[in-house]
């Protein structure tokens, strides 16, 4: 099915309906729920995912696992998707959101996913296409593309002002004086609220949002003097220690 919303179709009585749906650059779906968990698919274009957990990059070709009534907001990019709703219960990856991979094999059944009838046949061809859609997600890897979130307060606005301009020189101490508190208080206080160090963080956030501008085609070059590094190279080797490849390397591998 193509561009229809899922609540016209909740109540198909099958486990997983399929959805693809085109969205103009920027298009913004606010805070929202499912009652079937989500599987959400860039087949191009960008996805910044945000739940009250944190915010998640997805970049093209791969998808973000949405659990069942769990609140979030997309932004679109630019972004032709492919979703799948699945029933509660039919397959579990976590509790909370998560950006994964796509294999080739997985790509190829969500983009076949759309085009099954919405009552399909449980049987045969397309019961047989969702079945093993299913069974090949379960295979999916997750990747490290969150950014957690204090849940409230100062330290939570801080967090989102540096989204909004990241800052590789940022440094704990700063923060701990606008919050007029010990730096040894800030640093138990921001590993209870994130799960990370101050630095491990802000490390991971670079990371992310850097990823959401390289997908749409800004220069590695123009990224990192924006988040303060003293050149590419430094941007590229806190890449790879984050990701595990250089930028080039990992933007490659979705096309």
């Amino acid at each position: 099915m193509r561009n229809i919303s899922i609540n016209q179709l909740d109540d198909t009585p099958r486990s997983v309906v399929a959805i693809g749906t085109d969205y103009s650059h920027g298009h913004l779906l606010p805070f929202h729920t499912h009652r079937r968990a989500q599987l959400l698919y860039g087949a191009s274009g960008v996805m910044q995912v945000s739940t009250h957990d944190g915010n998640w990059v997805v970049p093209p070709q791969r998808a973000v696992w949405i659990p069942p009534g769990m609140a979030h907001e997309v932004l679109m990019l630019g972004v032709s998707t492919r979703s799948l709703y699945i029933e509660p219960g039919t397959v579990d990856l976590g509790g909370r959101c998560q950006v994964v991979s796509v294999s080739p094999l997985l790509r190829h059944l969500l983009m076949e996913a759309v085009e099954v009838p919405l009552n399909y046949d449980l049987a045969g061809r397309d019961g047989a296409l969702i079945n093993l859609l299913l069974h090949e997600l379960k295979r999916s890897t997750p990747l490290p593309l969150h950014i957690p979130m204090p849940t409230e307060g100062k330290l939570l606005s801080l967090c989102q002002t540096f989204l909004n301009k990241p800052n590789a020189h940022q440094s704990p101490q700063q923060w701990s004086e606008q919050l007029h508190i010990s730096l040894r208080t800030f640093n138990r206080l921001f590993r209870q609220q994130t799960g990370f160090s101050f630095r491990q963080w802000r490390q991971q956030a670079c990371v992310v949002q850097a990823l959401a501008r390289l997908a749409a085609g800004e220069a590695v070059t123009r990224i990192a003097l924006d988040f303060g590094y003293e050149s590419p190279a430094a941007f590229s080797t806190m890449f790879r220690r984050v990701l595990g490849q250089a930028p080039s390397v990992w933007l490659e591998a979705a096309n």
